[in-house]
């Protein structure tokens, strides 16, 4: 199996032992984005909805920097520390994606690295070249 790693410096970089992505054939492991501004590697100031958005735009820079976009993703996992948020997830996510939408998780959790209220992991599965 021949792993390739994604890197891009249009979103956050790895603040721990992880790759921004990983590439095994056509299929791309995007890690969890936070809303970390790639520029400055702070949390974004601003509320929820800065916030998912922020998220969304790091995503989108590793999908474009292993050669696809959101619309390729297949799977996308949503962790909110409050539930409450997952109206507002849909609304955001609706000016990101159109249907077929990809399948996805959305879970509650206690808390998530440096004090985010969001974060977003998906598996993206890339065209093959000779469809591009």
């Amino acid at each position: 199996m021949h792993k390739e790693i994604i890197q891009t410096d249009a979103a956050p970089q790895a603040i721990g032992t992880y790759s921004q992505a990983v590439k095994v054939g056509t299929t791309v492991y995007l890690s969890g984005q936070i809303p970390l501004v790639p520029a400055t590697m702070e949390i974004l100031d601003g509320d929820i909805n800065a916030h998912i958005t922020q998220v969304f735009e790091n995503l989108r820079a590793v999908a474009q920097a292993a050669g696809g976009d959101l619309a390729d993703i297949v799977k996308l996992n949503v962790f909110l520390t409050d539930l409450s948020h997952f109206p507002i997830v849909n609304e955001i996510m609706g000016t990101y994606f159109s249907q077929p939408y990809p399948a996805r998780a959305a879970v509650g959790v206690a808390a998530l690295p440096k004090g985010v209220a969001v974060e977003m992991d998906a598996i993206m599965e890339l065209r093959p070249p000779e469809y591009h």
